[in-house]
C-alpha cells in the first residue's frame, strides 16, 4: 500500500483528556505527505481523570482490570468519533497512557490493551510502541522524532512543550532527540494548588517575581548535566524536582515565575546552533504568551507556531505515522535518539 487512513490516540501526562487524530499518509518515492482529516479532544470525565491519577498506586489485579477497561473506553471513544463517518480506516495506533517509565530498570507500562480497542472497533490496532526498544537497552523516548525527521524537514529543530518540553534535530547526519525539562505537568500543579487547572497565557506567572535561589537549584538538577538519550517521567518529577520547589516558602505565582524562568533556560541552552534556524513549537506551551514570550526574549532563532490543528495534534498524528510504518515493517524507532542497541521496530498489532 501507498495510502493510509489511520487513527492515532494520545494521552498526555497533564491528563488535559485523550486526543483522536484521523490521518491521511502517502508515500511519494522517498518521502511521505500527510493531512490531518479531523481531530478531536475527549476532555477525562471526574471519575477517569482521579482512575487514571491513582492508577500508579493499586494493587497489581486492579491494574489488569484498568488496562483492559481503559482499553475499551479508548475503544468506545473511537466508535463514536468515527460514528456519522463512512470511511474505510486501515488501522488505530494507540500511544496509551503511561504510568510507570523506567528505563533504566528495564521497564515502561502505558495502560490501554490494544486487544480491547481492536475488540471494540474490529479495526486493526497497533500499541505498546516503547517496551521492545526499552528491551533493547534503549530509554524507549521519544518517539516523535523519526515523524519529526520524515513529516517535518524544513524545520531545523522540532520543539513540543506538553506534560514536558522535547526536541529533535539532525546533527551530523543522525538525529538527535531527548526530554529537555518538566512544562505543564508541574506548571498546572501548582495552578491547580490555587484553584486553576492552568495558567492561562502565562497570567498568573506574570504577575510573580523570579527568585533566585530556587532557580539557581533547579538549573543545578543532575539531570540536564547528563547526555542525552535522555527521558523524564513523572516519577522523576516528583522524587527530584517538587522537593526543591517545596523547601521554599514563597508564592505560587512566584514558584511559577520561577520556573517559567527554568524553562526558558533549559530549552534555549538547547538550541545551540549560532546561526538563526526555523523552530517548530507544538504542543499544549505553545499557547502560553508569556512562555513564549521568554523563549524569543533570550533566543535568536525563529520560532514557529503552526495551525491549531497542528498545535495539539502533532504527537497524536505522528503515532498515527509510527503504526503505519509498523504495518509496513519498518523501523518506527531509532537508536540515535534512545541509545538502543540498534533501530528498531515498536509496537503490538492486534488483528480482527
Amino acid at each position: 500500500m501507498k495510502k493510509y487512513r489511520a487513527i492515532g490516540i494520545m494521552s498526555g501526562t497533564s491528563l488535559d483528556g485523550l486526543d483522536i487524530v484521523l490521518c491521511e499518509f502517502e508515500k511519494k518515492g522517498y518521502s511521505w505527505d500527510f493531512s490531518i482529516l479531523e481531530a478531536d479532544t475527549l476532555t477525562y470525565s471526574k471519575e477517569w481523570k482521579q482512575k487514571l491519577l491513582k492508577a500508579p498506586h493499586i494493587s497489581g489485579l486492579e491494574l489488569c482490570r484498568l488496562d483492559n477497561d481503559y482499553g475499551t473506553f479508548i475503544g468506545e471513544s473511537i466508535k463514536n468519533f468515527l460514528k456519522s463517518k463512512k470511511i474505510k480506516i486501515d488501522l488505530i495506533a494507540s500511544h496509551g497512557h503511561t504510568l510507570f517509565h523506567q528505563p533504566s530498570d528495564g521497564l515502561t507500562f502505558q495502560i490501554g490493551n490494544g486487544a480491547n480497542i481492536a475488540s471494540a472497533t474490529t479495526i486493526t490496532t497497533v500499541c505498546n510502541f516503547r517496551a521492545l526498544d526499552v528491551a533493547l537497552k534503549g530509554q524507549g523516548a521519544p518517539l516523535v522524532p523519526i515523524g519529526d525527521l520524515m513529516l517535518f524537514p524544513e524545520y531545523y529543530y522540532c520543539l513540543n512543550m506538553g506534560g514536558f518540553a522535547n526536541i529533535s534535530y539532525t546533527w551530523y547526519k543522525k538525529r538527535l532527540a531527548f526530554d529537555i525539562c518538566p512544562v505543564n505537568i508541574i506548571i498546572n500543579k501548582l495552578a491547580n494548588e490555587i484553584g486553576k487547572e492552568f495558567d492561562q497565557d502565562g497570567r498568573i506567572a506574570g504577575t510573580g517575581k523570579v527568585h533566585q535561589d530556587l532557580l539557581i537549584l533547579l538549573n543545578k538538577i543532575t539531570f540536564y548535566f547528563v547526555k542525552p538519550p535522555k527521558s523524564l517521567s513523572r516519577e522523576w518529577v516528583e522524587k527530584e524536582f517538587i522537593p526543591i520547589i517545596e523547601k521554599y516558602n514563597i508564592s505560587i505565582e512566584d514558584k511559577l515565575r520561577t520556573i517559567y524562568e527554568h524553562i526558558a533556560k533549559q530549552i534555549n541552552r538547547t538550541l545551540d546552533s549560532p546561526v538563526k534556524k526555523k523552530i517548530l513549537v507544538t504542543g499544549g506551551g505553545a499557547y502560553n504568551k508569556f512562555l513564549i514570550g521568554l523563549l524569543k526574549e533570550k533566543s535568536h532563532h525563529q520560532f514557529v507556531i503552526p495551525d491549531p490543528i497542528l498545535v495539539e495534534y502533532k504527537e497524536a498524528l505522528i503515532f498515527a505515522f509510527l503504526g503505519t510504518l509498523r504495518l509496513r515493517h519498518e523501523n518506527n524507532c531509532l537508536s540515535s535518539v534512545t541509545g538502543a542497541s540498534h533501530d528498531n521496530i515498536g509496537g503490538v498489532i492486534y488483528r480482527i
